[in-house]
């Protein structure tokens, strides 16, 4: 086992490295060969030829996560039959969602929705039908699908890793179909693909929340937006997260998520007294109505007979699918971890449930607020976005509210908190991932690992490389979403093996 270890580790250094200096190098010097070309006509080519496999696929995960919550299965503990949680409740819905999303719902809480009002996937743009599907797509993209891909990955983990024992890692689920296999380089590649994904989508996300969290001290303070001030942050966030993540799983992450869930909570509900609070409460109940409605045809909704339409599907909803398979080796690898002691029902509905309802009352709370200014009292939010980017969409809505600063305030808070526990959990997942599974992986690995993270955000930030790198984790969705089918089927042949022999015993 310690040979494969040791593969894992340092064959994802040597690709992260690889990939850093291939992001650096300018165009001038690879033309039509650097880092953005080749990754975009690769995602390109995988989108326009597989995009149905990704709509099938995430809609099978949220299938199968369903049927797990009614199945008989639903009373297998993730763990000995007298484990208990490790964590509140409180405390498990704050660390997952934390991990799972939280700063992407910040950054695209006001501009997803205000973006598809403008353009719609169908429909004429800025009216209030637009109003209606926007909000109803952004559902889509940040509801139960998403945490579908997540649980079924981190319920594979969690049942592998405390009920059967097995080494913590996603090869390790696979033993039931491969057998000892897994144990040499095929599980050596299965690890790997996790590792890289894990890496350059953590990393590109720290990115994006530097840009963030200067867009806002720039459009709150008159800060001057700069790579030096981007570069700056990211120095300030690495010595805050790895401090945290040095201190442990139960100290710093576990209290950074309460904190998290907190200034969320705050945010949202100042915003709702604060905005139009009638228009956001009628339009959360109405959309969450047409959104169980039409779910179905939204998740399979392809346009082979209108191209626009098909451009709008594959980069945004494709798009998403993708950057969720790619995020669920890292969240479901986090998620696993704090859920030791829970029933398969208990966590797939928790999973499910919580983090889509709190998920859709922020979107409408942001989404709706923006989009009323716009459509109602005639500001031009949209305008500000397409000056400077969708980083500001939401101070520029926040700038509209009354206390204005002081809730601006709490946003900035509220993006470094998040910033910081993604980079902090991604940090423990990344260690684990490359000890075999140890659920508590030396400092010395975390180290290494939260360095890599903030060096390759801070030079592809540095180099404009950001997006590559995105595109980059987002091509590693593809054979991980290979992995995961079969995820399925390892999982639900333990499942039954176990029943069975339950079965057996019963009648004795």
């Amino acid at each position: 086992m310690k040979k494969s270890i040791t593969n894992v580790f340092y064959t994802s250094v040597i690709i992260v490295v690889l990939f850093i200096i291939w992001g650096i190098i300018p165009e001038s010097v690879l033309p039509n060969g650097n880092l953005n070309d080749v990754t975009t006509t690769i995602q390109g080519f995988i989108v326009d030829q597989f995009g149905w496999f990704y709509l099938i696929s995430a809609t099978g995960f949220l299938i199968f996560s369903i049927y797990l919550i009614f199945s008989r299965y639903g009373k297998i503990k993730l763990g000995r039959p007298d484990d208990k949680p490790e964590f509140s409740y409180i405390s498990w819905f704050a660390m997952l969602f934390s991990a799972g999303m939280g700063i992407g719902l910040v950054f695209w809480g006001a501009a997803e929705p205000l973006s598809h009002f403008y353009d719609p996937p169908y429909g004429d743009s800025a009216t209030a039908e637009s109003a209606k599907t926007a909000m109803k797509y952004s559902f889509l993209h940040w509801g139960l699908h998403p945490w579908a891909i997540y649980a079924t990955v981190a319920l594979a983990l969690a049942y592998f890793k405390f009920r059967k024992q097995a080494p913590g890692v996603v090869s390790s689920i696979l033993e039931p179909i491969f057998g000892n296999k897994v144990k040499g380089p095929l599980g050596t590649v299965v690890d790997t693909i996790v590792v890289f994904a894990t890496v350059f989508g953590v990393a590109t996300s720290l990115g994006f929340g530097a840009i963030q969290i200067s867009g806002g001290l720039s459009y709150v303070f008159g800060i001057n937006q700069s790579i030096s001030l981007q570069l700056i942050i990211i120095a300030i966030v690495t010595v805050l997260f790895l401090a945290s993540a040095l201190s442990g799983l139960g100290r710093g992450i576990k209290y950074l998520s309460n904190a998290n869930l907190i200034l969320a909570l705050l945010l949202m509900i100042f915003v709702l007294i604060l905005g139009p609070t009638g228009f956001i409460l009628n339009f959360f109940t109405t959309t969450l109505g047409s959104y169980i409605q039409e779910l179905p045809s939204m998740s399979l909704r392809m346009a082979p007979f209108n191209e626009e339409s098909t451009s709008w599907i594959n980069n945004w909803t494709i798009f998403y699918w993708a950057w969720w398979i790619a995020w669920a080796p890292f969240v479901g690898t986090f998620i696993a971890r704090v859920s030791r002691g829970r029933t398969v029902r208990e966590f797939v509905s928790g999973v499910l449930l919580v983090p889509t309802i709190i998920g859709a009352l922020w979107f409408t709370v942001f989404g709706g607020t923006a989009i009323n200014l716009d459509l109602n009292q005639g500001t031009n939010i949209i305008g500000e976005v397409n000056d400077i980017g969708e980083e500001v969409a939401l101070f520029a809505m926040l700038e509209q509210l009354p206390l204005e600063t002081f809730v601006s305030i709490i946003a900035i808070l509220l993006i470094s908190t998040f910033f910081i526990t993604s980079a902090d959990s991604a940090t423990l997942v990344l260690g684990m991932q490359t000890t075999g599974g140890n659920l508590d992986p030396n400092n010395r690995v975390k180290f290494t690992w939260g360095i890599i993270q903030s060096a390759t955000a801070a030079v592809l930030l540095w180099q404009g490389g950001l997006g590559a790198l995105q595109t980059a984790s987002i091509i590693a969705a593809f054979p991980f979403s290979i992995i995961m089918i079969l995820i399925v089927i390892s999982l639900m042949k333990s499942f039954k093996e176990e029943a069975m022999a339950f079965e057996k015993r019963k009648k004795l």
